[in-house]
């Protein structure tokens, strides 16, 4: 079966960065395994869920991967790729929040999926280097401007 005979299949998530509770320049990030087996560390995100929106979305992503409760501080905007399946042709928009931590402790524990391996916190400034896709290393010098300059 050849890409134009796929059919295109549109999903949303969202997800984004925690800031720490304690006013440090910390953001919770996840690791995840790829498919080398290696551990890929990304922001938390996943799917909506029912009439969720994607702020609510985002709210519960983040609880179920990181153990942590917060609220939004702004939008980041959305990124939008594709990639293709054996069997369709994904057409994926991802919601990203910048967010800070307001209750909770930092576990994979309660992740329904157990997409999440390992999960750690890292320095604003170091954020770029760490994370492994280069749509959210974009995102990440927003936000390392942002906590710069608070």
């Amino acid at each position: 079966m050849n890409s134009r005979q796929k059919p295109r299949v549109e999903e949303t998530s969202a997800g984004g960065f925690v800031l720490a509770a304690d006013g440090s320049p910390r953001i919770a990030v996840i690791g995840r395994r790829n498919r080398g087996g290696r551990i890929d560390w990304c922001v938390p995100k996943g799917h909506l869920e029912g009439d969720e929106t994607i702020e609510q979305a985002a709210l519960r992503e983040i609880a179920e991967e990181t153990g942590l409760e917060a609220v939004i501080i702004e939008s980041l905007g959305s990124i939008h790729y594709e990639f293709s399946t054996p069997t369709s042709i994904i057409s994926k928009t991802v919601h990203h929040f910048l967010m800070k931590q307001t209750g909770g402790e930092l576990t994979i524990e309660n992740d329904p999926d157990q997409e999440a391996v390992d999960i750690r916190w890292v320095n604003a400034e170091l954020l770029h280097a760490e994370l492994a896709h280069e749509n959210e290393r974009r995102l990440a010098l927003i936000v390392q401007e942002w906590v710069s300059n608070q």
